[in-house]
């Protein structure tokens, strides 16, 4: 099959499966907007999705997806290595035209696979699969914003948060324009425009991230106010 043989086929479904992801972390950026304003909201959005049949089966296309996603990564890598042949030790300088991101794209996609890992520790696990499985926690599986409040205490893991989105910023800035190139959809011009609107949608995305992770840490999140005032009692 030409998707799976084919080095242009297997780069295409890189590209395909990698903006199919980043209008995934569009959506859970919305979600995670609704969390800074109302607690209510959030857990709404929460109880919505659920252990339901439909977000059961949109994990799994994720998933999917994701592993995809991954497995091609290292086989055009190795692809790339086995090219290059004894030439891949000979230490050159950088060309001005190729970024540090595209040339550490790897490197990239590890530090983001662990801090998936321990993304789906901290909120899938609690609450998804606690659901599914019959497992109690402190928080009830649909209590999200509880969740995100006792991750967001800990400095380590909001430390570890800013890294991975820091990772996300490089990898996806980098990997938007590919993906568009890669699908055909690029020119003298077209090229550099499709570069400033993933820089700049890319920024604005990751950007987001990292204010509602601060929010969260600092406590400045009108719905962490408002958590506060309900529960005087509470020390966060």
């Amino acid at each position: 099959m030409w998707l799976i043989n084919s080095p242009i086929g297997r780069k295409v479904v890189m590209s395909l499966t990698g903006l199919s992801l980043i209008l995934f972390l569009t959506f859970h950026c919305c979600m995670n907007v609704a969390a800074f304003f109302s607690r209510d909201a959030y857990n709404m959005v929460c109880e919505f999705l659920g252990s339901h049949w439909y977000a059961v089966a949109g994990t799994a296309a994720l998933a999917f997806l994701a592993v995809c996603h991954i497995v091609y990564a290292f086989i055009l890598t190795a692809q790339n290595r086995r090219a290059r042949g004894p030439q891949r030790y000979e230490v050159t300088s950088r060309r001005p035209e190729v970024s540090w991101a595209s040339q550490n794209m790897l490197v990239l996609g590890l530090i983001i696979f662990i801090g998936l890992l321990l993304h789906l520790y901290n909120f899938w696990g609690h609450m998804m699969f606690a659901d599914l499985a019959g497992i109690e926690f402190t928080h009830g599986p649909a209590d999200g914003f509880a969740w995100i409040k006792d991750t967001f205490k800990s400095p380590a893991y909001t430390i570890l948060y800013l890294i991975w989105i820091c990772a996300l910023w490089f990898h996806l800035t980098h990997g938007f324009w590919s993906a568009m190139h890669t699908l055909g959809m690029s020119g003298k011009i077209w090229l550099k425009r499709w570069q400033c609107f993933g820089m700049v949608y890319v920024t604005i995305l990751m950007g987001i991230f990292a204010i509602l992770i601060l929010s969260f840490w600092l406590g400045f999140a009108p719905s962490m106010r408002q958590f506060i005032n309900s529960n005087p009692s509470i020390i966060i």
